[in-house]
């Protein structure tokens, strides 16, 4: 089974806001998932991002893959920096 880390669209139309959710790859973009691990909403100024970073980093453990814009969230949050070290410490051990 595929795990993707993906944005799942909220809110009303024309006023978005998006929860960073983990999921089957195979499920529909606002359908199943099997843990929310944040939010994004892009409408405020400056964009507001919530993301539990141990649960991220717990997911990517287990092999989920982000999306190309969760990623991108994830590199501003400096979750993917850490978890580019967690991988470098496993190798050397």
């Amino acid at each position: 089974m595929a795990v993707k880390i993906r944005l799942n669209r909220m809110g009303s139309k024309k006023n978005p806001f998006y929860r960073v959710i983990v999921a089957d790859s195979r499920s529909p973009r606002d359908g199943r998932f099997i843990e929310s691990i944040g939010y994004y909403d892009a409408t405020k100024q400056p964009a507001i991002v919530k993301i539990d970073e141990e649960k991220a980093l717990a997911w990517l453990a287990k092999g989920a893959q982000p999306t190309d814009t969760v990623k991108s969230l994830f590199s501003k949050d400096g979750i993917m920096k850490k978890w580019d070290e967690v991988k470098r410490s496993k190798k050397e051990a």
